[in-house]
């Protein structure tokens, strides 16, 4: 079939918005019909070369929509479900998915090469040149092709509009502080970055019973969105943060520190640190370019005078088959703001604009609606 498609053919070029042919799902495959996609500043690495996964591909890793096809061997899933991409597949059978660590998935080793888990082929073209896809999941498209492993059944009265940002940044952001920080009731919690997965950091830390959230952008708009999405207290940089916690926390400093931010440098985590009071734990849920291979400037003496903590997280350090519809839930309750995490919806061929909005600070999440 035909269906149309943002690819990037190179680094630094914008995305390309083309028609492209889709092969029919092989076995363990779902044609799947993409309502929306979020997007989320990951795809923003591929085109800047910080996530150097091969060219040329179809963005998008958050997405939602209802299955069309299924190939040979699908039990679970028929014509008409409706599914949340999760952006690491889970198989439930490897040595993480088994101890309940489904976001370290075996089958995430793959991702870098976007083509089908199956058989290392490709089911998306232009012309007779493969393209791959973004978590081997290429929700910048109107229909994509993807293994079973990566779909979640969600049920059919939750907005899809809504519901594609499960499939990385609310849980990502939301499981950064309720898992890898681990937040109990009481705890100062720091937040840097707010965008897409800092927002939802902030609902995470909030419903975890945090007594003070403290969110740091340096955009306004941003620190504005922060405070209705739960936190306390904002600042425009760690450094600003600084005599803010001493203030607030009697010099005990933050209990958590949470690492959000676009594009993470690692002359950064000494500043995170020195925010962190004794035993403290910093998470770095955001992206470092694969490339950045200077050390990180931090105080090893903290780690064993103040028993502070550097801990890393991906996917929130969830398990997505039992967290993406727990905070459905959660958003049907009125516990969990999804509807205002959306700040702009884009048509697929404004795609590029979408981006420039979120370059230029104007979203906290922008969706592609098909």
């Amino acid at each position: 079939m035909k269906t149309t498609a943002a690819i990037l053919w190179e680094v630094n070029a914008p995305w390309s918005v083309e028609e492209i042919e889709l092969d029919a799902p092989k076995a363990g495959e779902v044609l799947v019909k993409i309502a929306a996609s979020g997007m989320c500043h990951s795809d923003e690495h591929l085109t800047t070369g910080d996530l150097p996964f091969a060219l040329p591909i179809i963005g998008g890793h958050e997405g939602a929509g209802v299955v069309e096809a299924v190939g040979e061997g699908v039990s679970w899933l028929e014509v008409g479900d409706h599914v949340v991409f999760g952006f690491i597949p889970s198989c439930g059978r490897c040595p993480s998915c088994s101890t309940g660590h489904q976001n370290l998935c075996d089958l995430g080793a793959l991702m870098g090469l976007g083509m089908q888990v199956t058989d290392g082929t490709s089911r998306h073209h232009v012309g007779d040149k493969d393209l791959t896809l973004m978590c081997m999941l290429g929700t910048f498209a109107k229909h994509t092709v993807v293994n079973e492993a990566s779909c979640i059944k969600i049920e059919k009265d939750v907005p899809l509009e809504k519901a594609c940002l499960l499939g990385c940044g609310v849980v990502t952001g939301w499981g950064s502080a309720v898992y890898a920080a681990d937040v109990a009731p009481g705890d100062t919690v720091v937040v840097v970055g707010v965008g897409g997965i800092g927002a939802n950091a902030i609902q995470g830390a909030r419903l975890a019973g945090a007594k003070r959230i403290v969110a740091i952008d340096p955009v306004e708009f941003k620190r504005e969105k922060a405070m209705e999405f739960g936190a306390t207290h904002t600042a425009s940089s760690m450094a600003e943060a600084l005599p803010l916690l001493q203030d607030l926390t009697w010099g005990t400093m933050a209990n958590k520190v949470i690492m959000t931010m676009g594009v993470g440098n690692g002359q950064m985590i000494g500043e995170a640190m020195a925010l962190a009071a004794k035993r403290g734990r910093v998470v770095v849920t955001n992206i470092h370019p694969a490339l950045e291979m200077g050390g990180a400037n931090m105080s090893l003496l903290d780690l064993t005078l103040m028993e502070k903590q550097l801990v890393g997280s991906l996917f929130g350090s969830g398990n997505p088959r039992a967290d993406i519809p727990k905070l459905l839930g959660l958003y049907r309750e009125g516990q969990l703001d999804l509807d205002g995490l959306v700040t702009k919806t884009y048509k697929l061929e404004d795609i590029n604009e979408g981006y420039q909005d979120m370059r230029d600070g104007k979203n906290i999440r922008g969706v592609l609606i098909y």
